[in-house]
């Protein structure tokens, strides 16, 4: 009697298809990973075009000393002249803009051209609140005026030529005590014209002449030698 061939059980067929979809997962597995490592190389691209943007200002800043440079070397020597000029009436003798623009372009003066005064004074940095304060103190120690007298002579055409504004911080900042010159002026007035208490009095409020408060001018004639 023959043998009947006997069956293998149907588990073990299954685990051979198992064993066959994990073998050929793990090759696809294995491919995706080598064919992930591509990015490395844009991230490498992407850090030197950061270092190449990052640069930029660096030579941004030398092109603009490059110009400026340039842009000096063709400057005429005349408008370099004025502009030292102006810088050094500023400084020494704390004039206004408008007062060291006529001073460089007068035929009594520098005689530079409007060209290079011009030019001078666009490139001109300087404090005009400080000098009008200055200029305010001056008269104040040396001239013994007024607060309103100072004011005037800053703004004058004929004097200081500052601007209103200008003018108005000198004589609101600067430090004066105007009852000790309205006194000063008072007792030069005594001395020098013979002038009466009231006719000094007079002489120092009025707006022809010192323009001086009231209550400056009654504290100076108060004190005025009898």
């Amino acid at each position: 009697m023959a043998k009947e061939k006997v069956k293998k059980p149907f588990y073990k067929k299954l685990w051979v298809w198992l064993l066959a979809v994990i073998v050929v997962g793990a090759i696809a597995t294995g491919g995706e990973e080598e064919t992930a490592e591509p990015p490395a190389t844009e991230t490498a691209a992407e850090e030197t075009k950061s270092e190449t943007t990052s640069a930029k200002p660096e030579e941004t800043k030398e092109e603009t000393k490059k110009e400026d440079v340039k842009e000096e070397d063709n400057v005429p020597s005349e408008h370099k002249s004025a502009l030292k000029t102006a810088e050094s009436y500023a400084k020494t003798m704390d004039m206004s803009k408008n007062a060291i623009f006529e001073q460089l372009t007068s035929e009594h003066g520098e005689k530079f051209s409007a060209e290079a005064a011009e030019y001078a004074m666009s490139k001109l940095e300087y404090d005009w609140n400080a000098n009008a304060l200055k200029k305010a103190e001056s008269y104040s120690d040396t001239m013994q005026m007024s607060k309103q007298g100072i004011y005037e002579q800053l703004i004058s055409e004929q004097g200081e030529k500052f601007t209103e504004d200008e003018a108005k911080h000198a004589v609101d900042n600067m430090k004066a005590d105007f009852k000790k010159n309205a006194l000063a002026k008072a007792k030069n007035y005594q001395e020098t014209m013979s002038m009466s208490p009231e006719a000094i009095r007079d002489q120092l409020t009025s707006e022809y002449g010192e323009k001086f408060t009231q209550e400056e001018a009654d504290y100076a004639i108060a004190n005025l030698d009898k």
